[in-house]
C-alpha cells in the first residue's frame, strides 16, 4: 500500500492551526503511541489526528498537548480504536476525554466480529493491508524514522471509512444505539491513577488468600500502589507480586523476617520501604476493606454452579444467532455476577437485560428450559413442567 500523507507537528504555532481545523469538525479520529514499561503513568510519545483526508502527527516532546482539550470538549464525534488506554493518556495530558465517542473495536463486536485488531478490521471491511508495526518500537526516541511515522499515520488513516462501513451494518441491524451505550460506558469508566485499596484484586497469585492473609495483602498492595504512583515507577519495581503474597501469608513483624521472604529483595527495601511495609502489615488489622477476596466473590450456591456452563453454552448460541461477539454479549463472569445477584452486573441493564438477563432469570426460576431444536442449536423455551420418564421408549 502507499504511505499515507501526513504533517508532522513540532511547534505550538503548527498545533494551533491543527486545533483551528479540528474544532468545527463533525468527526475526527485519534490515536496515541505511548510507553509505560518503566513508569507508573503512561508516557505519551505521539498523537495521531485526522479529519477528512488530513493527517497530523503531533510530537508531545516538542508541543504542549493541553490545547487538544478544546477539541475533546467540543461537539465533534471522536473515532478511536480499542481506546481505553488512549483515553487514559488523553486524560493525563489534557485533563479531559472526548465528550462523544465511537470505538471501532466495540462497534465491530456488535456485528459479530470478535477478531477486533485494527489491521484485521481494515483488511476485512476495506480490503486494505496495513503495514506491520514493531511491538518493540521505541516511540520516545528521536528522530522518528519515516517507517515509524508512516505506521503511526496508518493507525488513523482508515478510521473514518472503517466506521462508516461498520455503521452501515449497524443501521441494518438497528444496533447503533447499543454501540453508543457501550461507548458511553467506556467513557464513564474511571481513568488515571488506580484505587490503591483495589490493588490486591489485580494480583493473580493473591486469589488463594483469605481472612487475615487477604487483609494483610490488601494493605501491602495498597501501599505498593501509592509508592509506585508517587515515584512514577511500575508497581512490580516497588515490590513484585510474589513478595506481596509472601508478606500476606507470613505477616512479618521484623525487618529480619521481612528480608527472609521469597520475592522480597534488598532493592525493594531501600529508602525506608522496609519500615513502610511493616507499618502496612500492622495497619491491616484496622484497615477497612472495600473489596472481597476473589475466591469469595466467585462462590455460588451449590444448586446454581451446574447452571453456569449451561447458560454459557446458550449465550454462545445466542451470540451466533444474533451475529454478536460472545464477549460483548455476556462473559462467564457476567453470568456468575447475575446468579450472585450482583446489583452492578451489566446483565441487569439496558439491552443486555432484555436479551440475556431476564431470560436467565426465567431459566433459574424454573419457568424456562434450554433445549436442542433438532439441528444442533440450543434454544431457551417455556418449560412444560413435564419430566421425561427415562424408562419410556417409542420402540
Amino acid at each position: 500500500m502507499n504511505s499515507p500523507n501526513y504533517q508532522l507537528v513540532t511547534t505550538a504555532d503548527q498545533f494551533d492551526l491543527v486545533i483551528e481545523q479540528l474544532v468545527d469538525a463533525e468527526r475526527y479520529a485519534i490515536d496515541t503511541e505511548f510507553h509505560r514499561e518503566r513508569t507508573y503513568f503512561p508516557q505519551v510519545a505521539l498523537v495521531q489526528l485526522t479529519a477528512g483526508t488530513d493527517i497530523w502527527l503531533v510530537d508531545p516532546l516538542e508541543v504542549d498537548l493541553a490545547p487538544l482539550a478544546k477539541i475533546l470538549d467540543g461537539d465533534g464525534l471522536c473515532l478511536i480504536h480499542a481506546g481505553s488506554q488512549d483515553l487514559e493518556v488523553l486524560d493525563l495530558v489534557c485533563g479531559t476525554a472526548p465528550k462523544r465517542l465511537l470505538d471501532t473495536q466495540i462497534a465491530a463486536g456488535f456485528i459479530g466480529v470478535s477478531s477486533g485488531s485494527l489491521a484485521a478490521l481494515v483488511n476485512q471491511f476495506l480490503g486494505v493491508h496495513l503495514p506491520k508495526g514493531d511491538r518493540l518500537t521505541d516511540w520516545l526516541r528521536r528522530p522518528l524514522s519515516d517507517d515509524q511515522l508512516s505506521y503511526a499515520a496508518s493507525d488513523v488513516e482508515h478510521l473514518h471509512s472503517l466506521m462508516a462501513t461498520i455503521e452501515s451494518r449497524l443501521h441494518e441491524l438497528d444496533r447503533l444505539p447499543w454501540v453508543e451505550e457501550e461507548c458511553r460506558i467506556l467513557l464513564d469508566r474511571p481513568r488515571g491513577r488506580r484505587v490503591p485499596e483495589d490493588a490486591i484484586l489485580r494480583i493473580k497469585e493473591a486469589r488463594s488468600l483469605s481472612g487475615e492473609a487477604f487483609q494483610v495483602g490488601a494493605s501491602v498492595a495498597a501501599w505498593r500502589e501509592r509508592r509506585a504512583a508517587e515515584s512514577n515507577v511500575p508497581v512490580r519495581q516497588v515490590l513484585p507480586d510474589l513478595g506481596v503474597v509472601a508478606i500476606a501469608q507470613r505477616a512479618p513483624k521484623s525487618i529480619k523476617q521481612l528480608r527472609s521472604l521469597r520475592g522480597v529483595e534488598q532493592r525493594h527495601l531501600k529508602n525506608g520501604a522496609d519500615g513502610e511495609i511493616l507499618t502496612a502489615v500492622r495497619a491491616a488489622r484496622t484497615m477497612e476493606l472495600t473489596v472481597e477476596p476473589a475466591n469469595k466473590n466467585a462462590q455460588l450456591s451449590r444448586q446454581l454452579r451446574p447452571v453456569v456452563s449451561l447458560i454459557t453454552a446458550w449465550v454462545s448460541q445466542l451470540a451466533r444467532d444474533n451475529k454478536l461477539d460472545p464477549a460483548i454479549l455476556a462473559t462467564r463472569a457476567d453470568i456468575e455476577g447475575l446468579l450472585r445477584k450482583d446489583p452492578n452486573c451489566r446483565l441487569n441493564f439496558g439491552w443486555r437485560q432484555d436479551l440475556v438477563g431476564r431470560p436467565i432469570d426465567k431459566l433459574v426460576s424454573g419457568t424456562a428450559a434450554v433445549a436442542f431444536n433438532g439441528d444442533g442449536r440450543l434454544l431457551l423455551e417455556e418449560r412444560s413442567g413435564r419430566e421425561l420418564s427415562l424408562g419410556d421408549s417409542d420402540a
